[in-house]
């Protein structure tokens, strides 16, 4: 199933069509504190292959969240929910694991970075995702925790209408062998958890609705550079518009812990990000927070049930200050036939996901640490 909307299909083609892209290059310094920072602008440079790996982890939750947080006015909101475009990525789904608590609501969040059709996964047409994140809401409507699970995750793969998977490989291959109700049937499958919405973001609406917010700050722990992108974020406060948001999510190269590392930089900044959103200056100025809620729901794929107005309206006590961060526990990276997989711990995992089932979060995260960190590497 494909899932972007007539007229954007293409070809799956690891070449694909060249394109040039502005990249923001340092310019000037602007106080920032004892930390200092780096105000970014643009250039036109030829790109990278991967330039939109993993960019899109922050702007699918953004979307859900952002409209969720403040309250907006119904007649707004009933506008932006037209925005969306619809897909029915249950149809065919058989059993699937019982949703335990009313209430609850577990929504997957899927980054799609192959909105143009340009890319494919071994070969094979479809999409690629590098952001898998499960967005649980508790019953009580008071918290929002986003699990991220690496693209990287060793799982087996159901085998899909089209002849492909059957097999255990990386999670996010499952999105490009059956599209959206394969990479459900997956997710459902390794952790039991009954999936109640789907949303699904491309590239250009995370680049978009940076950069309608005039962009975001993030804080660095310790100056570095990216060998790819070369772009340094220095030590202390970086204001990052759409491009440069992009390098950072992305980085892994450099970084100590490489894709660990990007992970919880893309945690942090969808933080910030949301932070933004929800500011004083961002909602008492309608045109910033029109730009930014158009952006978002443009560039929006969900299911046909999903609805931005309920959800609005059930969810408006929600607040940036309510929401954690949770990475799947993990035995990191192992070889398997040669091939780099992420090994899920299969005990923390499973009581992870046990706490999502029987909307448990808060317990669980007495005695677990979630990711609410301001900074990074």
């Amino acid at each position: 199933m494909d899932l972007r909307p007539n007229g954007q299909r293409g070809k799956g083609s690891r070449a694909g069509p060249r394109y040039c892209r502005r990249v923001p290059t340092p310019t000037r310094s602007r106080p920032t504190g004892s930390g200092g920072g780096t105000v970014y602008t643009g250039r036109t440079v030829k790109p990278r292959r991967n330039w939109k790996r993993i960019s899109l982890i922050g702007g699918g939750v953004a979307v859900v969240l952002i409209l969720l947080l403040g309250g907006y006015a119904y007649a707004r909101v009933q506008t932006l929910n037209g925005n969306i475009t619809r897909t029915d990525p249950f149809a065919g789904l058989g059993d699937r694991p019982h949703k335990t608590v009313d209430g609850a609501q577990n929504i997957l969040v899927v980054g799609d970075d192959n909105a143009d059709g340009s890319r494919g996964y071994q070969g094979v047409e479809g999409q690629r995702t590098d952001a898998i994140i499960l967005l649980h809401i508790p019953a009580d409507h008071t918290k929002a925790y986003l699990i991220s699970i690496p693209r990287d995750t060793y799982v087996s793969v159901p085998k899909a209408k089209n002849g492909l998977g059957g097999n255990k490989t990386k999670i996010n291959a499952a999105y490009s062998y059956g599209g959206a109700p394969l990479l459900i049937q997956t997710v459902e499958n390794f952790t039991d958890v009954h999936i109640d919405h789907l949303v699904v973001i491309g590239f250009a609406g995370f680049k978009t609705m940076t950069d309608a917010l005039g962009g975001v700050d993030v804080t660095v722990d310790k100056t570095v550079t990216d060998p790819r992108s070369k772009r340094t974020f220095t030590k202390g406060v970086n204001h990052l518009d759409g491009t440069a948001a992009l390098d950072y999510v992305r980085q892994r190269y450099g970084l100590p812990n490489s894709d660990f590392d990007r992970q919880k930089r893309a945690q942090i900044f969808l933080k910030a990000l949301l932070k933004k959103a929800t500011s004083t200056g961002t909602l008492t100025d309608p045109g910033k927070l029109n730009a930014f809620l158009d952006a978002a729901t443009k560039s929006v794929t969900a299911d046909e049930q999903f609805s931005l107005t309920d959800m609005a309206f059930q969810f408006k006590g929600l607040r940036a200050a309510d929401i954690s961060f949770v990475t799947m526990p993990n035995l990191g990276s192992v070889l398997i036939g040669g091939v780099s997989y992420v090994k899920s711990d299969k005990t923390k995992a499973s009581a992870l996901f046990s706490a999502v089932s029987n909307d448990t979060m808060a317990d669980w995260a007495k005695t677990h640490p979630v990711n609410n960190a301001d900074s990074g590497s």
